[in-house]
């Protein structure tokens, strides 16, 4: 029996290295796998591990994958061996608010402050990710964000202020501070039958978890007010693109 064994096992060494293919379920794997698995009835079971667990995998490749039973999701190094990057598999989690208010000056003089734009939930991908208080957003998790902000405003018609030139500038700030591109248009006047603007910013920015996300104006030309034009018509987008 050992005579036969011997050769059986050489050959199925030798089959193997010749095709570098593997099919389970099927005796014709497809020419582009290396491994093709295939099943009417069940599934493919891949490692199970918690968060410890991974983190404790020594020199994980890139692109080696796993299911972190801690927060139910399955996850990729994205990183290298030596700086491991656990990227959650799934589709992109975006947050997105519009405004309710209608009212507040937004025209701000002096110094940027924080508008109300975060009025009413459109959606929420991950309520772990995203949590809203007052005129900021908090972000929960740490990674590269893509924020869309659109802003459109009018200025009433208020005693002496029918006349004046008004240019509200927005900007995305993190924890508090402006930073990255200006939205702005040229100024409105009512004396051109004029009265309403609207401003677009998108910028990408990385963004630590815990950090505050919001939009501040400051006025660029005369200090009439300016408010929202109506409800729901100025919104902010909030998407982790990585």
């Amino acid at each position: 029996m050992k005579k036969i064994a011997y050769p059986l096992i050489i050959l199925c060494i030798i089959s193997t290295s010749s095709y570098a293919q593997v099919g389970i379920g099927t005796t014709n794997p497809d020419n582009s796998s290396i491994l093709d698995i295939q099943a009417t009835d069940k599934g493919v079971l891949i490692p199970r591990l918690t968060t410890a667990e991974i983190n404790a995998i020594t020199n994980p490749a890139n692109g080696l994958l796993v299911y972190n039973t801690d927060i139910d999701e399955f996850q990729f190094n994205n990183g290298t061996t030596a700086i491991p990057d656990w990227s959650k598999i799934s589709h992109a989690s975006s947050v997105k608010y519009s405004n309710t208010d209608t009212t507040t000056n937004i025209n701000n003089n002096g110094a940027y402050a924080n508008i109300p734009i975060f009025g009413n939930l459109e959606w929420n991908d991950d309520t772990t990710m995203y949590t809203q208080a007052g005129n900021t957003l908090t972000i929960n998790t740490s990674g590269r964000y893509r924020i869309t902000v659109n802003i459109a405003y009018l200025v009433p018609i208020i005693g002496g202020n029918a006349d004046q030139r008004v240019s509200v500038e927005a900007q995305i700030a993190i924890n508090g501070t402006p930073i990255g591109a200006i939205g702005n248009t040229g100024y409105v006047r009512h004396a051109n039958n004029h009265l309403e603007a609207s401003l677009h910013i998108t910028e990408v920015f990385n963004i630590t978890a815990g950090q505050t996300i919001s939009v501040q104006t400051i006025r660029g030309g005369n200090s009439a007010p300016a408010v929202f034009r109506s409800i729901g018509t100025s919104n902010i987008y909030i998407e982790k693109i990585k």
